[in-house]
């Protein structure tokens, strides 16, 4: 059985990564510093699914802590280590960049020497669609990205080029996965789907960023974490696109099937377009195709069906998740 580290197993994206590993038949070591960026309790509801699996271990802990990952390293021989605990967020990057840097940045780079030090030959990196802004749709993996416009961004292209350079000094395979906008059920409260889905229900106005015309390659959860589980491939050192691979969807679209599945109506609160966000995003997935055989199975549609039947399920403790 192969051992693997998985950080931010209690994340949106992490819990639904270590339940397709256990499927597999790993042994997944899970980490998570369970910091209160948003609710825990959409972090311990996930992390509740895992817990008691026979083949999950979960150990608390920030990733920024090198001591501790130290003595974890030290305890566990690990096969692989998929880095997918970060800051995320766009907006509170701008309020508070340095924990960017230390989580998305040094933490990574943490993680990257104790690789070195303990002979572990395969490292996968969650990366993000946000270092494709200004850039010419549908976004490749051989376009530069040298101009990141937020703090997040910039810490997850400086978590990118440390991967290079431990590859090429010290030959650990890598592979860096860019996902594109995520959504699903038990989502993170930040992010729109979540948002609309609880103020549509509510009553409340959505309070909508722009006019609703900018777009996004919306990709589900499971169809990232099985794509995520294959970015265990050996490749070498490769970036690979993980997104819907169509034309993206308008938010105004997005709004209109969350208003369907719920049966009701909204009104909207349109606010300023930050400075700092991207009109639309669309990802070319040739590469995620080839190298990996994957491509994404659940339209915006079904997705959106499902996050609603999940949130009217647990909308007893849902509806005091502060947004």
């Amino acid at each position: 059985m192969k051992t693997v580290l998985l950080t931010g197993a209690a994340g949106f994206i992490g819990s639904k990564t270590a339940e397709l590993l256990l499927a597999k038949n790993y042994h997944v070591v899970g980490v998570d510093n369970m910091n209160d960026y948003y609710d825990v309790r959409l972090k311990q509801h996930r992390l509740k699914a895992l817990k008691g699996q026979k083949n999950f271990t979960f150990h608390k802990i920030d990733i920024e802590n090198l001591t501790a990952l130290k003595k974890l390293f030290k305890q566990y021989k690990f096969n692989a280590v998929m880095n997918l605990a970060a800051r995320a967020g766009v907006r509170y990057s701008l309020v508070n960049p340095f924990v960017y840097n230390t989580t998305n940045s040094q933490a990574t780079l943490n993680l990257l020497e104790l690789c070195k030090d303990h002979k572990v030959k395969k490292f996968v990196l969650a990366s993000t669609s946000s270092l494709y802004a200004g850039q010419k749709m549908p976004f490749t993996e051989k376009l530069a990205v040298n101009t990141p416009i937020s703090p997040y961004a910039a810490s997850k292209k400086a978590a990118e080029v440390m991967c290079y350079t431990y590859n090429f000094i010290y030959d650990i395979d890598i592979t860096i996965v860019r996902y594109f906008t995520v959504f699903g059920p038990a989502g993170r409260p930040d992010m729109c789907i979540f948002r609309f889905i609880k103020w549509i229900d509510e009553g409340q106005p959505l309070e909508l960023t722009g006019d609703g015309t900018q777009s996004r390659d919306f990709t589900y959860v499971e169809d990232i974490a099985a794509g995520t589980v294959k970015a265990l491939k050996k490749v070498g050192f490769e970036i690979i696109n993980l997104g819907g691979g169509n034309r993206p969807i308008t938010l105004n679209k997005t709004i209109r099937f969350i208003e369907k599945n719920l049966g009701k109506k909204t009104t909207i609160k349109y606010l300023p377009f930050p400075k700092t966000d991207i009109k639309s995003t669309w990802a070319d997935i040739s590469k995620a195709r080839k190298i990996l055989k994957w491509e994404p199975k659940i339209s915006l549609e079904e997705g959106i069906k499902r996050s609603v039947d999940w949130y009217l399920e647990n909308r007893d403790w849902v509806k005091d998740v502060q947004l």
